[in-house]
This record gives structure tokens, C-alpha cells and sequence, in this order.
């Protein structure tokens, strides 16, 4: 429902035409924020309320929510006229269902992109926006300063290492703005015809935020040959809060280390070359990370917490290898469609 015009326009359900309100004569181009939401009222409203209070406002807002959310309807409707606030339903459950079907209502220039339990800074639009002056930028990201996180700056983010390991810091980065081959869901924008060429790829696992999402679009634009851009000085307040699926964050559980690590591999598949794609794999199973153990990895951490690193690298491996036999079907359906 377009909030403070009366009501008039009504419930959306994927398709939704929202009124736009007219550019002043120094703005290049309009801009729409999407923001997913999933029963967190109160995180909700303290985006909605930073969002009110950019300086330079947003031609559209939309809000994306699942029809018996009732908690993030009636938090929408106490926005009242602050916002252009459009809310669209989604229904089928996970965030990239979400994204999409709020990605169709967009009928601004750039679609920026933020969670719900993020506050931007009143600067954060702005700075977004002053990126997409320059015709090669294809999607502009910024800080996200992670509340309680004791993580020191950091100068390497964003980055895909020659052997695929990725490198996000999203919420450590410092100096100046520059290239980068990832940008993070929390605090993103792109060109709108840039987002709807690939939209949010609907083969990633997961039933509530569907890991590397951002990872997946990100790679795929770069791909294509277009730049995306890390500017540390463009800020949200992140407030990780608890998702109502059951997909913590730092649960190492076997089935959300598998749709995880099933996500990334889907997305180093694609955008690696040939060869590298090779070197991917044997890093991943024989070495690893942390978070995600190949062998060696395992084999160095097992004496510190055997059954929790047992269950990631079991996740991990198998993980790999639906992420791998995913890319391969899908690649065998755009060969026979001829693309």
C-alpha cells in the first residue's frame, strides 16, 4: 500500500506501480530502496526511521513481506506519510522470492538495497548515489558497522582470490572508495536494468535469507563486465538480529553448512574461467577455511571441538558437490536452450 496518499493505490502483489515523485532538476537519476522483512517489527521501524531522515530522500521505498505478516504490515502503515512506502507481498517464502518480487515494482533508475535490522546513516543514499555518476558503475556498496563486532578495519574487501576463496570485511573496510567483486546484502545498490538482467538467482538453498544472495548477483554483473564499487565511508548500523527461519549466522549445523557452502560454490562456478574453476574445487576439499573445512582444515582444527568440526566439514563437502552438480544441470538447460 502507497502510505500517505490515501490509501487509494491499495495491496500490491508482485506487480506493483507506485507513484514516483517528480526529480528536482539537479538529480541524475531516481532511486528506489527495497528492504525484505520478515516478522522484526521493531527493526523494521527503525530502518523506515532512517530512511525517513536521508538527505537526499528516496523516490520510492518498498517493502517486501509474506501475506500472515501482520507485524510488518501494521509497522509500515504507522510509517504514515515520512516515506514513499509501497509494500508488496511475496508468496513464496525466502529472502530471494522476496527480492524479486519487490525488484518488479521498481521504477527507478537504481534499486538500493538494505536489511531490515539496519539503520542507515542520513548520508548513506546520498553517497550511494554520487557513484553512479560515472556511466562504467554498475553497483556501489558501503560499510556496514556491525553493532557489538570487535573486528579491527580492514583494507582487502570484497575480494575473490585467484584459488576462489572469498574475502568480505564489508563491515571492516577503510581508505578510499575502489573496485571490488562483491558487495553485501546490508548496504548495496545497483542500476536497475543492471539487476533486472540477472534478478536474484532462484537455485540457491536456504529457507529464509538463502546465504551469498548478494554474492551470487554481485558475481554475475561482474561477469558480465560490469564494476562494482566499495566506498567504506558509506554507512549503516547493523543490527544482526535473529532470523525467524532458523539460519543463525554462526550456527555451524550440517544442513546450513550444506545449503551455505551449496550457494557459494553455485556462484564461484559461474564466475570463475575453466581453469580456475578446477583449482577451486581441489582448494575447497583439500584445504578450506574456517567456516567451511576442506581435509586440511579439518585435520588441523579436530582436537579443538571434534564434533562441530566434524559436522562442517561433512556440510562443506557435500555442500560442494550439489553446488557443483546445480551448476552443471543449469549449464546443461542453457546449452539446450541455446543460450
Amino acid at each position: 500500500m502507497a502510505i500517505g496518499d490515501g490509501g487509494g493505490e491499495g495491496l500490491r502483489t508482485g506487480r506493483a506501480h507506485t507513484r514516483i515523485r517528480l526529480l528536482s532538476a539537479d538529480r541524475e537519476h531516481s532511486c528506489a530502496v527495497l528492504v525484505p522483512s520478515f516478522r522484526r517489527p521493531g527493526d523494521l521501524r527503525r530502518c523506515l526511521q532512517a530512511l525517513a531522515h536521508q538527505t537526499r530522500p528516496p523516490e520510492q521505498v518498498i517493502v517486501v513481506r509474506r501475506a500472515d505478516d501482520h507485524q510488518t504490515r501494521d509497522t509500515v502503515v504507522a510509517t504514515g506519510s515520512e516515506l514513499p512506502v509501497t509494500e508488496v507481498l511475496s508468496e513464496r517464502t525466502g529472502q530471494v522470492a522476496a527480492l524479486n518480487a519487490g525488484l518488479e515494482c521498481v521504477r527507478s533508475d537504481v534499486t538500493a538495497i538494505t536489511d531490515d535490522d539496519a539503520a542507515p546513516r542520513p548520508e548513506w543514499l546520498a553517497g550511494l548515489m554520487r557513484h553512479f555518476s560515472e556511466p562504467s558503475v554498475a553497483g556501489v556498496g558501503g560499510r556496514d558497522l556491525v553493532v557489538g563486532s570487535v573486528d579491527g578495519p580492514h583494507q582487502l574487501v570484497g575480494h575473490v582470490g585467484w584459488q576462489g576463496r572469498i574475502v568480505g570485511n564489508h563491515h571492516r573496510g577503510t581508505g578510499p572508495p575502489r573496485s571490488v567483486d562483491v558487495l553485501k546484502g546490508a548496504n548495496m545498490a545497483f542500476r536497475t536494468e543492471w539487476l533486472r538482467r540477472f534478478g536474484f538467482d532462484e537455485r540457491l538453498w536456504g529457507a529464509g535469507a538463502q546465504v551469498h544472495n548478494d554474492l551470487m548477483v554481485s558475481l554475475r554483473i561482474r561477469a558480465a563486465g560490469g564494476r562494482l564499487v566499495y566506498d567504506p565511508a558509506i554507512l549503516v548500523d547493523h543490527h544482526p538480529a535473529a532470523r525467524p527461519a532458523g539460519d543463525e549466522r554462526m550456527d555451524r549445523r550440517f544442513d546450513l553448512v550444506r545449503e551455505e557452502v551449496h550457494n557459494e560454490t553455485l556462484a564461484l562456478m559461474e564466475f570463475l574461467p575453466a581453469g580456475r574453476r578446477v583449482v577451486y574445487v581441489v582448494w575447497a576439499v583439500l584445504r578450506g577455511t574456517r567456516r567451511n573445512p576442506g581435509v586440511g582444515v579439518m585435520l588441523a582444527l579436530l582436537p579443538s571441538n571434534r564434533r562441530t568440526i566434524l559436522k562442517a566439514f561433512a556440510g562443506s563437502i557435500e555442500g560442494r558437490a550439489w553446488g557443483v552438480q546445480t551448476w552443471l544441470g543449469s549449464r546443461g538447460d542453457r546449452l539446450t536452450d541455446g543460450a
